[in-house]
């Protein structure tokens, strides 16, 4: 069995407070073992029945920090919410972000769910996905051609826009949503389609409705299917595991993998088989140990 899918760790987020020290000893670890990538969920505030208000530190400044205190794990946003800045400012981190990084990130991009985090911090939760679809125009005009001569929207506004230092252009785009509106709005211009584990059981057999809308979506829109990579946040519990993921908040949860490690490295091997190309691993625990523990894992079948 040889695993081709790149596998991918999400750093921790609100399952504790984590010192930034501890956050970079996780990222290094997880180049250091071999795997892919690193990921940052993009939230502000969860609050939750059971552990209270909760609060991760901000996506982008961590990204930055992680930029150069690694060197070859690709890294993103798992994924940037749109509504949190103004689109031309999420351009210019990411282009920022990228050139600290040497080239390694990857936008991941959704119009945001949680309502909380929205209203304390006093973003406009009504129609979400209209606002998207204007901040997603932006956001990749100024990635990939440098400027906006004029932009008049329900939203939003520029004129005479440029973006200096100008980005790479051939920087990978994300979208994380499984909803359909969304999926049209994004599937003619992204790289790459994610989905998190709540929206497939975390298990491959999960995947089959999802994967024949995102199918789907591409025949609406005249895109080969094969063109656009899946990616998929998978949900993995260690024996020291407590049984809560990241950014769960209070959505409802789904069986983690577990097992032996053989059992996981089927399991993980089953997303490969149903076509995903890259996971984000969320681990339970989520620390060094348990990324040596995935690294164990990955290694049976790579």
């Amino acid at each position: 069995m040889t695993l081709q899918m790149k596998v991918g760790i999400q750093l921790p987020e609100v399952e504790r407070e984590v010192p930034w020290a501890e956050v970079r000893d996780i990222a290094r670890t997880a180049e250091q073992v071999g795997l892919d990538s690193v990921w940052v969920g993009d939230h502000l505030l969860f609050s939750d029945p059971v552990t209270g208000l909760r609060g991760p530190w901000e996506a982008w400044s961590i990204l930055a920090a992680l930029g150069e205190a690694t060197e070859r794990v690709l890294l993103g946003p798992l994924v940037a919410a749109t509504s949190f800045h103004n689109p031309a400012m999420i351009a210019k981190k990411a282009a920022t972000v990228d050139e600290i990084s040497g080239g390694r990130l990857v936008l991941g991009l959704g119009a945001g769910w949680n309502r909380a985090e929205y209203e304390a911090f006093g973003f406009p939760y009504d129609r979400r996905v209209s606002r998207f679809e204007e901040a997603f125009t932006i956001i990749r005009t100024l990635l990939r051609k440098g400027s906006i001569d004029s932009f008049d929207g329900r939203f939003y506004r520029h004129h005479g826009l440029e973006l200096l230092p100008a980005a790479r252009t051939d920087m990978p785009l994300m979208i994380g949503s499984n909803g359909p509106r969304m999926l049209r709005i994004a599937v003619p211009h992204v790289d790459m389609w994610n989905s998190w584990f709540t929206g497939f059981e975390n298990s491959p057999a999960g995947l089959a409705p999802l994967s024949e809308l995102v199918d789907a979506v591409c025949a609406e829109v005249g895109r080969d299917p094969a063109t656009l990579e899946r990616t998929v946040a998978v949900y993995v519990q260690f024996e020291r595991g407590a049984g809560r993921a990241a950014g769960s908040g209070e959505r409802p949860e789904a069986p983690p993998i577990t097992g032996s490690k053989s059992e996981m490295a089927e399991s993980l091997a089953g997303f490969a088989a149903a076509g995903i190309g890259h996971v984000q691993a969320v681990l339970d625990p989520i620390d060094t140990r348990s990324v040596e523990e995935l690294a164990g894992v990955i290694d049976l079948i790579r």
